[in-house]
């Protein structure tokens, strides 16, 4: 399970990671897409974020209940919901916390429209989520792995690599 605000690379480090321990692949943003038949951006601008956070409380619970290990990038905000948070410190559940600075994340995000949180001051807005969210996400995870050094060192595609074989390393057999 990769945890982390928008921008740290749940989802693209989350495909590599996936490939290296062949193992499926599910971005919960996309499950409640597909599920619900709305963007995430239409449930928050129609229902808000409390039924959104419903939702995705359901769809985490339906993941991380499946029979076969799977590699999970959660929403950014999928910690902020209690009964998520349990299911994520189960034994068998190993989470891994992306971090990286709030203006290096922003430089990563700008004007991309499914990030309905972010809209007018992306920086400002993940120095807030961080603030809230950082105990929650400690809290969660086994490991924190911070991806901003790995794409300092190296071009886009190979950092992402790079720290997916680093986090392979660290999932327990």
């Amino acid at each position: 399970m990769l945890v982390g605000l928008s921008g740290t690379g749940k989802t693209s480090i989350g495909k590599r990671l996936a490939n290296l321990l062949e193992r499926p692949f599910v971005d919960t943003d996309d499950e409640i897409e597909e599920r619900t038949g709305r963007t995430v951006r239409g449930i928050f601008a129609s229902d808000g974020e409390p039924a959104f956070r419903e939702i995705e409380a359901k769809v985490m619970a339906d993941l991380l209940g499946a029979s076969e290990p799977a590699v999970i990038a959660a929403g950014g905000g999928a910690v902020v919901t209690e009964s998520t948070r349990r299911l994520l410190h189960q034994p068998e559940v190993f989470v891994v916390w992306l971090t990286a600075t709030p203006a290096f994340l922003a430089s990563r995000i700008s004007q991309k429209p499914h990030r309905p949180l972010l809209d007018d001051d992306p920086i400002g807005t993940l120095t807030r989520l961080f603030d809230e969210r950082a105990g929650w996400y400690t809290e969660v995870a086994d490991i924190e792995f911070d991806v901003q050094p790995a794409h300092h060192a190296a071009p886009k595609p190979e950092a992402k690599d790079n720290i997916a074989r680093q986090i392979a390393g660290m999932v327990p057999a």
